[in-house]
């Protein structure tokens, strides 16, 4: 069973035994979808969640107080990759991404996405040459044209210099 990061407990919430999660993904739907988390290694079943200020709010079996919930603070969520939510068409999970190439749109190879890194405003993708140099594109329409996940491709439109930076 392999199990998939989805979010960080950042604090305990009230005195019941709520939890506040930093959630890795768009959508809380993982969360309110699924029976059973993990808090490290521990299996949970989850009792309730709900978004809370941009955050979410979950309620687990056997974190039942706030000091039960601010002993798991700092712990990584994970669930099992089975239960993963199928998602919209043109989104992909971050794991997904890692390791498509990249290339422009008329064909030069440009490396290999490495990481994904979410911000407010937009993904950033992370590109390793083959010469060791790294590079970010930020994952907008005017940057990146096409992600091919069949052929494990990025196209992407580069402004002058941005690689060489």
């Amino acid at each position: 069973m392999e199990k998939i990061l989805i979010g960080k407990i950042v604090n305990a919430v009230g005195l019941k035994g709520e939890v506040k999660v930093y959630n890795y993904s768009d959508s809380i739907a993982a969360y309110e979808n699924t029976e059973t988390l993990y808090v490290d290694d521990t299996a949970h079943r989850v009792e309730g969640a709900r978004r809370q200020k941009g955050t979410v709010v979950l309620k687990l079996e056997g974190i039942d107080d706030r000091n039960d919930a601010e002993k798991v603070r700092g712990s990584e969520i994970f669930m099992r990759e089975e239960d993963l939510p199928p998602l919209p068409e043109g989104q992909f999970y971050i794991r997904d991404l890692i390791g498509m190439k990249v290339k422009e749109a008329e064909g030069e190879y440009l490396g290999t996405l490495t990481d994904v890194i979410s911000n407010r405003a937009h993904d950033i993708f992370e590109i390793a040459r083959e010469d060791g140099r790294k590079f970010l594109i930020p994952k907008v329409s005017q940057f990146v044209l096409n992600i091919d996940k069949d052929r494990r491709e990025v196209t992407v439109k580069l402004i002058e210099g941005l690689v060489d930076l």
